[in-house]
């Protein structure tokens, strides 16, 4: 282990108060690369801080090292440092109370997104070639959209979370993120335990009601890019995933994940009474205050969006959406604005959140010079796939 801060960190994207370093094995798949590891990852022997100190300083070191850590270490990859996360992944802008917000490379004076904020500014910033973070609700997907990378939500249950600070665990999966898509597509590789080959999709739906909930510029850039990237040999047509509106599939995502995530952590607040930034402290209010009844409801929609988006998946078709519905908004804004912000981003995450299917964000599309991710998603299982067209595009041109 290492002193964090023995390395250059221009863009506040580590954990400064935490030492560790751990040193890959030579030869293998990943030998050569480094990378960082949000700061929900356990490292045995360190304590986890979960972006919040009140619940770093309430728990001992960790007694293992998470699985993720292990395998990309096994692999050749050395970890260099923590990344800073929204506190306890609870949030979506990247922003921090306890260690300042990691800036933006690809965005000056805007935010990078969460909760995966500090490995998205690491890797963006060339600190790092590659880095892993969380996505319960858009975690790695959407800083990723922010920052201008790869990123990946991985099938749910596919990867191991063993060792990670949990969340919401029916959403809960293990994300990466690169901003080489041959880096991207070795980590998969290693992570997934699989072979990854380029490939061209055979048919591709556009989601109409994703496209709505995004901002003009950005629709219409989201769709330039998949034309460009997938336009010649994918048959695209346009569909509407849902009858009832995404910002009614999200609505449940968020009622469920509130209530699993005061399951996870509220016995802990109520003992501790810690600090939280506003947007955290609101998202665990509303876990408590969702009914019985509500819940209910909410469990039968997910059922009922996962049927929906399965079978649209089930002959190895894929789903276009914008991954955010904007580039990365200014920071510093009112929390009242940014409230507002939050609701059309939780629209478009919701989908592969409530399905449980792998999505992969790609860095083709850019409104007024601002990053923001063209998205895939494909049926459960399928994560190779996925960054295997991700892998195909941008060896044809496809990244702006």
């Amino acid at each position: 282990m290492t002193d964090a801060a023995s390395f250059s960190d221009p863009h506040n994207a580590f954990c400064h108060d935490v030492s560790v370093r751990l040193d890959g094995r030579p030869g293998g798949p990943l030998d050569g690369l480094t990378f960082g590891a949000k700061d929900l990852f356990h490292v045995k022997g360190v304590r986890t801080g979960g972006g919040n100190f009140d619940w770093r300083d309430s728990h001992p070191p960790a007694e293992e090292t998470a699985w993720a850590i292990e395998t990309l270490v096994a692999a050749g990859a050395t970890m260099i440092g923590k990344t800073i996360t929204d506190e306890i992944s609870r949030g979506i802008f990247g922003e921090s109370a306890f260690y300042g917000t990691p800036t933006n490379p690809r965005a000056p004076g805007r935010i990078p997104g969460g909760s995966s904020s500090g490995s998205a500014a690491a890797v963006a910033g060339g600190t790092v070639p590659f880095a892993i973070g969380t996505d319960t609700a858009g975690s790695v997907r959407v800083p990723s959209s922010f920052c201008g990378l790869y990123g990946i939500r991985t099938t749910h249950g596919r990867v191991p979370v063993a060792g990670m600070l949990p969340q919401a665990p029916s959403f809960d999966t293990v994300g990466w993120m690169a901003d080489d898509a041959e880096v991207f597509a070795r980590v998969s590789a290693v992570l997934l335990e699989s072979s990854i080959a380029a490939a061209r999709p055979t048919r591709i739906f556009v989601a109409e009601d994703a496209l709505a909930v995004a901002e003009p510029a950005t629709a219409a850039a989201v769709e330039a890019a998949l034309i460009k990237a997938f336009g010649d040999g994918t048959a695209i047509e346009r569909v509407r995933l849902s009858p009832t509106g995404l910002a009614d599939w999200s609505s449940h995502q968020a009622m469920l994940q509130g209530r699993e995530a005061w399951t996870t952590f509220g016995e802990w607040i109520d003992g501790t009474n810690p600090r939280f930034s506003f947007e955290v402290a609101d998202n665990f209010l509303r876990g408590i205050k969702a009914s019985p009844e509500e819940l209910a409801v909410a469990r039968e929609t997910r059922e009922q969006v996962r049927e929906r988006v399965h079978t649209l998946l089930a002959d190895g078709s894929l789903i276009a959406l914008p991954t955010t519905p904007f580039p990365a908004p200014p920071a510093g804004q009112k929390r009242s604005t940014m409230w507002g912000l939050r609701t059309g981003i939780i629209a478009l995450t919701a989908v592969s959140g409530m399905a449980g299917t792998p999505q992969v964000t790609m860095p083709f599309a850019a409104v007024d010079g601002l990053p923001v991710g063209l998205s895939l998603i494909g049926a459960p299982g399928t994560d190779e796939r996925l960054v295997g067209a991700a892998l195909d595009a941008a060896r044809r041109g496809a990244r702006v």
